[in-house]
C-alpha cells in the first residue's frame, strides 16, 4: 500500500514542476465552471488516458509508440480548435460545422451555455495524450517495473495513482483559480478578455507540445525541482521495508532502489530485452554470436544496409565507437538487412565491409529474422544493450551522435560501478559519401528508378514495366527525372540495353548520389557526368574526376556531385558509354 501512496504523492508534486506548464492552460480553461460537470470529468479523462498510454508505451513495443503518435496528432488538432473557440467565435465559424459544434461543446458555449460532461471527458482525454511529465525517480521506477513485468494490475494501478495525484493538485489549483477569475469578472467586467487570454494560452500550450519543448527544455528545468523529494520518499519506503523484513513494495521497485544505493545506476530506462540473434544466413568478421554469450558486455546493435546513404553516413561513428570502447567492454554488432536484391549477395556485403573498414562482427540478415525479432522498421537503427541483456536506448536514422555516445559511456560506467575511463566524444574523419549532409539546403529527396517505387518520372514516354522501350528527356522541372535511350525498367532498377543511354535529374542539394551496378556479366561500365551541360570541375563527387568521368565496377552507391560553392538548382546528366548498367535510386545530401 505504501508504494501507491508514494506514487500518488509524486503525482501531487508535479504541480511545482515546469513540465506541467504546457497543460495548465487546458485545465484552467475550466475554471469558474461547475466542478462536477466540467473540472472533474476533464481531470478523470486526463488521468485515465495518461495511465493507459504510459502502460502501453512501456510494454507495447513499437506499435504502441506509433499509435500514440497518431493519438497525439489528433489531440493537438482538437485542442487547437478548442483554443480558437475560446479566442473568437467568428474565427471558429470559418471551420466546418461539426468542428465548430465540437469546439462549442468543449468550451461550454453551446445552446445551453452549460459545460458537457462528455465534452469535458474528451478534452481531458486529449490532454492526457499530450501530457509528458518529467520522469523523476518514482515515475521512472514505475515505468521500469511496467517494462520488466509487462502489463499487470500493479503497474497500471501505480500509474493511475501517479496520475490521480497530479489531478488532485490540479483540481485544487483550478478551484482556487476559479474564485480569482470569478472575482475579476464581477469587479472588472473582464470575462471576455479572460476567455481570450485562456484561448491564447491554450494555443501556446499546443505550440509548446508540438515543438517538443515539453520534453526537452522543460524536462531539463524540471527534474532537479522534485527529484530530491521523490528520492527521499523512496529511501524512506525502502528503509521501512528492510526494517520490517517484509516488502510492501513490488519486487521491481525494491530491486531498483537497492541497486541505486549499492552501485551506480544510470537513469536510462529499460525498453526491453535483447532478442535472439539466430537467423542470420552468415556471420562476417566473427563466429555466430548469441544473446547469452553477450551477457556481461555492453552491446550496440546497428541495423544497416550497404547502399543506403543514411547508413553510410553513420558508419564513421559506429566504426569509431567500436574502436574506442572495445577494451572497455563494448561489443558492436552490425545487422546487415538488405533493401535490394543485390545486397543479399554475400560477396557484395564482404566487399562493402572491406571498403568501409568495418572490423566488428556483421550478421547477414537476408531473411529479416533478426530484424523481426527486434520489431525494427528503420535503416539505420541503433539499439543499446546493457550488461544484463536489457535494451536501454534506441535511435533511428542519422544524427544525435553525441547523445548516442553518451549512452555508451553511461552503460559502460554502470557496468564498472560508476568508474569512467574514457572522456570526450569521437570526431570521425568522414569523407566522400560518409560526410554529414547539408540538410539546410537540401530540396530534393530520395527517388527510386524501378517502377515499383518510382515517382516524378518526366520522360514523354510512359514508363513500361519490364518492357524494352526507347525514352527521351525533355525539359525538367525541379525534382523531375527522365531516361534517354533504350532501357528496360524493372521493379527495382532500370537496365540500359544499348550504349549511349542517359539519366537526367533536375535537383537542388549539395550532394547527388546514385546507386549503380555494372552489366550482369560483371563487365565495368564507363560513364560521363555533366552539370548544366558542362563538366563538373570542382563540383565533382568522390567517384568521378573533374571531367565527369567514372566507372561502374561494382554495385553500390556512387557520389557523383558535391557542389563546393552556393547550392543551386541544377540539371544533372549521366551518360553511359557502355550498355548493361543498372540504376536503382537517387539520394541527396
Amino acid at each position: 500500500m505504501t508504494v501507491f501512496v508514494v506514487s500518488y504523492l509524486a503525482g501531487v508534486l508535479t504541480i511545482v514542476s515546469p513540465c506541467i506548464l504546457p497543460i495548465l492552460p487546458f485545465v484552467f480553461s475550466r475554471a469558474g465552471q461547475p466542478f462536477a460537470r466540467s473540472v472533474l470529468p476533464m481531470l478523470v479523462g486526463m488521468a485515465a488516458t495518461f495511465a493507459a498510454v504510459a502502460t502501453l508505451a512501456a510494454v507495447g513495443g513499437s506499435w504502441a509508440v506509433h499509435a500514440n503518435e497518431v493519438g497525439r496528432s489528433a489531440a493537438i488538432s482538437l485542442l487547437a480548435v478548442f483554443g480558437i473557440t475560446l479566442i473568437s467565435s467568428r474565427a471558429a465559424a470559418v471551420l466546418t460545422r461539426p468542428i465548430v459544434a465540437l469546439g462549442g461543446r468543449l468550451s461550454g458555449t453551446g445552446p445551453s451555455d452549460k459545460p458537457s460532461v462528455g465534452g469535458s471527458l474528451l478534452l481531458g482525454a486529449a490532454t492526457g495524450l499530450l501530457w509528458a511529465p518529467c520522469a523523476g525517480p518514482v515515475l521512472g521506477l514505475v515505468l521500469t517495473g511496467a517494462a520488466l513485468q509487462g502489463a499487470n494490475p500493479q503497474t497500471s494501478l501505480l500509474l493511475c495513482a501517479y496520475a490521480a495525484g497530479a489531478a488532485t493538485s490540479l483540481a485544487l489549483a483550478v478551484l482556487a483559480g476559479g474564485r480569482v477569475f470569478a472575482a475579476m469578472k464581477r469587479s472588472l467586467g473582464l470575462g471576455h478578455r479572460i476567455r481570450q487570454g485562456l484561448g491564447a494560452a491554450v494555443l501556446a500550450g499546443v505550440a509548446t507540445i508540438t515543438f517538443g519543448l515539453d520534453t526537452g527544455l522543460l524536462t531539463r528545468l524540471s527534474y532537479a525541482s522534485t527529484a530530491g523529494i521523490e528520492q527521499s520518499l523512496l529511501d524512506r519506503v525502502n528503509e521501512n521495508s528492510e526494517a520490517a523484513s517484509t516488502g510492501s513494495t513490488g519486487p521491481s521497485m525494491r530491486l531498483a532502489a537497492n541497486d541505486a544505493r549499492q552501485s551506480y545506476r544510470s537513469s536510462l530506462p529499460i525498453e526491453g530485452t535483447l532478442p535472439s540473434l539466430d537467423g542470420a544466413v552468415k556471420w562476417l568478421n566473427s563466429e555466430p554470436l548469441t544473446a547469452e554469450q553477450l551477457r556481461g558486455k555492453v552491446v550496440l546493435v546497428n541495423f544497416w544496409t550497404y547502399s543506403c546513404i543514411n547508413c553510410i553516413r553513420t558508419v564513421p561513428y559506429v566504426r569509431a565507437w567500436a574502436e574506442k570502447y572495445k577494451d572497455q567492454g563494448l561489443v558492436v554488432i552490425g545487422i546487415h538487412a538488405p533493401e535490394f536484391a543485390f545486397e543479399k549477395k554475400i560477396d557484395n556485403v564482404k566487399r562493402a565491409i572491406q571498403n568501409f573498414g568495418i572490423s566488428y562482427p556483421v550478421a547477414v540478415d537476408n531473411d529479416f529474422k533478426i530484424w523481426r525479432a527486434f520489431g525494427n522498421s528503420y535503416w539505420p537503427a541503433h539499439y543499446f544493450i546493457d550488461v544484463e541483456g536489457r535494451i536501454r536506448h534506441h535511435h533511428f536514422g542519422e544524427g544525435d551522435y553525441k547523445e548516442s555516445e553518451r549512452v555508451i559511456q553511461e552503460l559502460l560506467a554502470e557496468a564498472q560501478g560508476g568508474r569512467r575511463t574514457a572522456g570526450g566524444l569521437v570526431i570521425p574523419d568522414a569523407r566522400g559519401a560518409e560526410a554529414a549532409p547539408d540538410l539546410a539546403r537540401v530540396r530534393s529527396g530520395e527517388t527510386y528508378v524501378g517502377y515499383q517505387r518510382a515517382s516524378s518520372f518526366a520522360s514523354p514516354e510512359t514508363m513500361g514495366a519490364d518492357e524494352t522501350r526507347d525514352y527521351t528527356v525533355g525539359r525538367l522541372r525541379l525534382n523531375q527525372w527522365g531516361l534517354a535511350g533504350n532501357w528496360t525498367v524493372g521493379a527495382e532498377q532500370a537496365v540500359l540495353n544499348q550504349a549511349g543511354g542517359a539519366i537526367s535529374y533536375r535537383f537542388r542539394a549539395r550532394d547527388l548520389h546514385l546507386v549503380l551496378g555494372p552489366a550482369r556479366n560483371g563487365k565495368p561500365v564507363q560513364f560521363q557526368v555533366t552539370i548544366d551541360g558542362k563538366a563538373p570541375g570542382e563540383n565533382c563527387g568522390a567517384d568521378i574526376d573533374a571531367d565527369g568521368k567514372g566507372t561502374v565496377s561494382e554495385t553500390r552507391l556512387y557520389q557523383l556531385v558535391r557542389q563546393c560553392g552556393d547550392v543551386q538548382e541544377r540539371t544533372f546528366e549521366i551518360r553511359f558509354l557502355d550498355g548493361g548498367v543498372e540504376a536503382y535510386v537517387f539520394t541527396f545530401g
